[in-house]
C-alpha cells in the first residue's frame, strides 16, 4: 500500500507565504507610526471663558504693570456667609465641593453655582459668597498685578479670608 501526502504546489505555497509576511509587516509598520488622532497628550475641558462677570457686568482692562496670578483654594464651612468684598483684578472660581450662592450687594441679584461649575467674579462690585448645606471648596485664581490685593473688604467686614 502506498499513500502520498498532498502538497499545495510551492507557486500556491510562496504567494500564500509572501500575502502573510505583507500583511504583517504593513501592520507592524502603520502600528509604529504617529497618527493624527493620536497626536494630543491630553484632554482639555474648557470650564470657563469669559469677557464679563456673573452678573452681566463687562471686564474693562487688566491693572498696569507686571501681572501677577494667584490661586487659592478656599474651604467655606457650611451655612456660611463671608464678609462682604470686592475684587480689584479679573477673578475666577471653581467649585470643587459643595456649592456657591454668589450674592451682589446693590443689585440683590444672586446666583448658585454647584459643585463641578466655574464662575466668572465680579470686578470692584460688592458681592459675598454663601456656603450651602455642606462645607463648600473653590479654587479661585486672580489676575492682579502691583501688589494688589485678591479681595477688598468692605468697611465694617472683615477680611474674606
Amino acid at each position: 500500500m502506498s499513500f502520498s501526502i498532498v502538497r499545495p504546489p510551492i507557486r500556491r505555497r510562496a504567494r500564500a507565504l509572501l500575502g502573510f509576511t505583507l500583511v504583517v509587516s504593513t501592520s507592524l509598520f502603520v502600528a509604529g507610526q504617529p497618527h493624527a488622532q493620536e497626536t494630543a497628550s491630553a484632554h482639555a475641558d474648557h470650564l470657563l471663558k469669559a469677557d464679563r462677570s456673573w452678573n452681566g457686568k463687562p471686564y474693562t482692562a487688566y491693572p498696569p504693570g507686571a501681572p501677577t496670578l494667584s490661586m487659592i483654594r478656599l474651604t467655606i464651612p457650611p451655612h456660611t456667609a463671608l464678609p462682604w468684598h470686592t475684587h480689584p483684578v479679573p477673578n475666577a472660581g471653581y467649585v470643587l465641593q459643595g456649592q456657591l450662592t454668589i450674592q451682589d450687594k446693590a443689585s440683590g441679584a444672586s446666583h448658585v453655582f454647584h459643585q463641578g461649575e466655574a464662575f466668572a467674579e465680579s470686578v470692584n462690585d460688592a458681592h459675598r459668597g454663601v456656603s450651602g448645606d455642606t462645607t463648600t471648596i473653590l479654587i479661585l485664581t486672580y489676575a492682579g498685578g502691583n501688589n494688589l490685593p485678591t479681595s477688598i473688604p468692605l468697611k465694617g467686614e472683615k477680611n474674606e479670608y
